[in-house]
């Protein structure tokens, strides 16, 4: 490939993934206007974050097969398509309800970007190429959420919420003309023949369970129901978990869980995050909702979360290698766990270097987290089981933020609604207070971890890196 060529690959992927990270953040802050302009209180918007999270991770077990099956530049047109025309639907929408749904297609063109962009990569560079490649592309995944609060705040009083779905179109129009003139046509492996069976069960258990949050905290659905569908949910995972022993060619063989460094970083991948995940939506809605900030100020405040999580980021190896990943998993989820409920202190009086403080420690913490759990997941893979190890820690991820802000949700609403409605100070202090056990007690998980799990030298140390990042 010609060394133009290649550069304007990179910077295609490199949008893509900008965009699909950006818009996972960029609603945060424009909650409440949100809520307001479509009549809904701002306490129970949390289905426009978790739509957009569960249906990325709903797609992306079948994203290396679909770019396969149909080519990877024209699967990867069309995701730039499906998110650039959901994202102009979601600005149209009048109802919550509407703008669910088309957060749920936005989704579904931003899971295809990234995995679909990283495969283009992977074969349209040398091996010795490709680390290099994927660390450019990574640089835009870390700026994305970065921006995102702030941005979207600025957008919400600048103009309106609905300009952080707008954005993406000139965006996304300028990124399918580049992708017409410059992306490869790539040739393909052979398909083998997809488990469209045990995709179906995976997805709806994965959905059903996230979906049943708020169903029992009494939000779109009766109680009964919620439990309902959790059942089902739960009911699917295990089908599709023995149909996988089974099958031939299962989206993820059960053989991946004989290797207990991923069982155990897969579970704590899970449970860490329904605390951490929850907090890019927790917070700026405090300070909108509790202490009068402007969507602007609250994503500003979000700015020395993300600015002290990537100063963080090498320290984090050093930290490991010489601590080993069960102490500091341990003593890190513990940590985490107590910064967390702290939040439950904060107070419109209380002074703002504080609140700066309080926030870059978080960020700090939680990223030391997110390096050690990504990387004590993967390490541990040979060769024939990386990649379907990625994957499957890819959508563990984006399950667990969309199940984190459901959880959150769940809870915020039952304590709002205990106090008649009147106490949203109270319903968020003990919500922050029952996120943060909920991840100290996923320390627990973490205690599993052998003692000589002691350095980041496994074979997965690099690939891990890669997952976390891009």
């Amino acid at each position: 490939m010609a060394g133009g060529h290649s550069s304007m690959v990179l910077w295609l992927v490199a949008i893509g993934f900008f965009m699909q990270t950006l818009d996972a953040t960029i609603v945060n802050t424009a909650l409440p206007a949100m809520a307001a302009s479509l009549g809904e209180s701002p306490l129970r918007m949390q289905s426009v974050v978790v739509a957009y999270s569960l249906a990325m991770a709903m797609l992306i077990p079948a994203s290396g097969w679909i770019a396969d099956r149909f080519g990877a530049r024209r699967v990867f047109m069309g995701a730039i398509v499906c998110f650039v025309l959901a994202s102009l639907l979601c600005a149209m929408a009048r109802t919550v309800d509407q703008l669910v749904a088309f957060r749920v297609l936005q989704g579904l063109g931003g899971a295809l970007l990234l995995p679909v962009g990283r495969l283009v990569v992977l074969r349209s560079f040398p091996r010795e190429q490709f680390l290099q490649a994927m660390s450019f592309v990574a640089i835009p995944g870390l700026i994305g959420p970065l921006v995102g609060p702030t941005l979207g705040g600025w957008l919400v009083e600048l103009a309106s919420w609905h300009w952080i779905f707008l954005i993406n179109v000139p965006v996304g129009l300028l990124g399918f003309a580049a992708a017409l003139r410059y992306m490869p046509v790539i040739d393909s492996p052979p398909v083998e023949r997809f488990d469209g069976v045990g995709y179906a069960m995976l997805a709806f258990g994965m959905v059903a369970v996230s979906l049943s949050l708020d169903g029992l905290s009494g939000m779109g659905m009766g109680r009964a129901a919620g439990l309902l569908l959790m059942l089902a949910g739960l009911a699917s995972l295990a089908a599709y978990w023995l149909h996988a022993l089974r099958h031939p060619h299962p989206l993820f063989s059960p053989q991946l869980f004989s290797v207990p460094t991923l069982r155990i970083g897969l579970l704590g991948n899970l449970f860490a995050r329904l605390g951490s995940g929850s907090m890019p939506f927790l917070i700026p809605l405090l300070l909108q909702v509790t202490m009068d900030y402007s969507p602007m100020q609250a994503g500003m405040m979000m700015l020395p979360t993300a600015l002290a999580g990537m100063a963080m980021k090498k320290a984090a190896v050093v930290v490991i290698r010489r601590l080993g990943y069960r102490r500091v998993l341990v003593g890190n989820t513990l940590a985490l766990g107590v910064l967390m409920a702290s939040f439950a202190l904060s107070s419109a009086t209380e002074p703002l270097a504080f609140k700066i403080v309080q926030l870059a420690v978080f960020g700090a913490v939680n990223s030391m987290q997110f390096t050690a759990m990504n990387t004590v997941t993967l390490k541990d893979l040979g060769k024939a089981m990386a990649s379907s190890g990625n994957s499957l820690l890819s959508m563990v991820q984006m399950v667990s933020i969309g199940m984190a802000v459901a959880t959150a949700g769940a809870i915020l609403t039952t304590f709002e609604t205990s106090g008649g409605g009147a106490h949203a100070q109270v319903a968020f202090q003990a919500t922050f207070v029952c996120m943060g056990v909920i991840t100290m007690l996923s320390a627990l998980i973490f205690w599993q971890l052998a003692p000589q799990d002691e350095n980041l030298r496994g074979r997965g140390s690099d690939q891990a890196d890669d997952a976390r990042d891009a």
